[in-house]
């Protein structure tokens, strides 16, 4: 099939279609030794992704009751969405950090709070009230692709972890999910890296309440300890299998560190709210509510980090926050 591919090592990639603007997400299959499979990130619930995974089985001859195992990197329902309708066919265990677990339950649990904690704190920021409308809508329409949600077990990340008849270290990180978790190989120098790592385009690292105070510093800080490791090559979530992971890494480290030399100039100017910044830096490429919630979660990430350092101070005024630069 042309959505499997095969890779050193056993690995393969299943290219699983999802919307725009990504258009599709990396799942990986690793076979073991007895024929049977681990699967990571099936992908979002939909007809389309449960037609490539049927048409994926038949293809390698495989049955539901041979997946071992189902693994999600992390929560967003592009990696994490299909995880439970996989396992009510095969009756995999579904592995994932308890961390990411519960961004998970926050967003679409039983007591969720993040289809009506982040308008209102979009809100707080400056946000207008026709995009609020648009994200709060946005919001609600990830859940069909998270449903049914599936039964959890923990990842321990001290320990090593069997895919494929070989031994994977487990590697939490954060800062584009909390909980997110990537699996190194050392002898072969692969690493499944998931979202933390992508090629050619920047993993979304967003503020959001309830969540990591601190989503920048989470995320430089797992970049540091991903990019001191051997790697040869890294499987990602979207996009090619790519070498130079340290290069890649380095080059993330020092986008951020450009982004947030951008938000504190704009702050220069004079005080301005979140939603303000996020215009400054992202406005020619806003067009959806998806684009604007991405752009807005990064935008407050930058500064929250910008204040953490000394450099922008958030400042109550009337209902809403203000950003200001912090003289040197």
């Amino acid at each position: 099939m042309e959505n499997i591919q095969s890779w050193e090592g056993g690995v393969l990639r299943v290219s699983v279609p999802m919307g725009l603007p990504l258009r599709q997400v990396n799942s990986y299959l690793l076979p073991d030794q007895d024929g049977r499979v681990t699967v990571i990130d099936p992908g979002p619930h939909t007809l389309a992704a449960e037609l490539a995974w049927q048409g994926v089985l038949e293809a390698m001859n495989i049955t539901w009751t041979q997946v071992r195992d189902i693994v999600v990197t992390h929560h967003h329902p592009d990696h994490y969405g299909l995880a439970g309708w996989m396992q009510s066919r095969s009756g995999a265990r579904v592995w994932m950090t308890e961390r990411a677990h519960a961004e998970a339950g926050l967003a679409w649990g039983d007591e969720a709070i993040l289809n009506e904690a982040l308008p209102v704190f979009f809100r707080r920021h400056g946000m207008p009230e026709e995009w609020i409308t648009g994200i709060r809508e946005h919001l609600e329409g990830f859940l069909p692709e998270v449903t049914p949600q599936p039964e959890v077990t923990y990842i321990n990340a001290a320990e090593p972890f069997v895919m494929g008849s070989r031994k994977w270290q487990p590697i939490i990180t954060g800062g584009h999910a909390p909980g997110h978790v990537s699996f190194y190989h050392g002898g072969s120098g692969q690493i499944l890296c998931g979202d933390a790592v992508l090629p050619q385009i920047s993993p979304n690292v967003g503020l959001q309440p309830g969540s990591d105070p601190q989503p920048l510093l989470t995320f430089l800080q797992g970049l540091q300890e991903l990019r001191s490791l051997r790697v040869e090559l890294a499987f990602p979530g979207h996009r090619e299998p790519f070498p130079g992971f340290t290069a890649r890494a380095d080059s993330l480290l020092r986008h951020h560190e450009e982004r947030l030399d951008a938000t504190a100039a704009l702050l220069a100017g004079g005080p301005l709210s979140g939603f303000a910044v996020c215009e400054g830096l992202f406005r020619s490429r806003i067009a959806t509510a998806h684009q604007m919630r991405f752009a807005m979660s990064e935008a407050l990430a930058h500064l929250a980090e910008l204040v953490r350092r000394g450099r922008a101070a958030e400042t109550e005024a009337g209902s809403g926050l203000l950003f200001s630069a912090v003289l040197e």
